[in-house]
């Protein structure tokens, strides 16, 4: 892209900068991306893993989840660690 300064015109007014295309450049990116989606549209129709052409319908893949779904040891937690200690514990704090 082509940066234009600021500038003012023979008229008097002020252009602001801003940033332009250069020349050509609009017909490349709209040529670039039309060739873009026509790759796009052709890999998504090339068979490539599909089952189009043999006939048969692809392979569903089967659930292997187990509902409902079960925690050992969910009913009976185990029970909660007692302090050992109970008094207070200085610490050092290095004032």
């Amino acid at each position: 892209m082509v940066h234009v300064k600021e500038y003012v015109r023979a008229d008097g007014t002020k252009v602001r900068a801003h940033s332009r295309w250069a020349a050509g450049a609009r017909r490349e990116m709209s040529l670039l991306s039309i060739i873009a989606l026509v790759v796009v549209g052709f890999a998504g129709t090339s068979g490539a893993g599909s089952a189009e052409g043999s006939g048969k319908e692809a392979p569903r893949p089967r659930p292997t989840a187990v509902y409902p779904v079960k925690f050992p040891g969910w009913h009976n937690p185990a029970p909660r660690p007692t302090p050992s200690v109970s008094y207070p514990i200085p610490w050092d704090r290095g004032h």
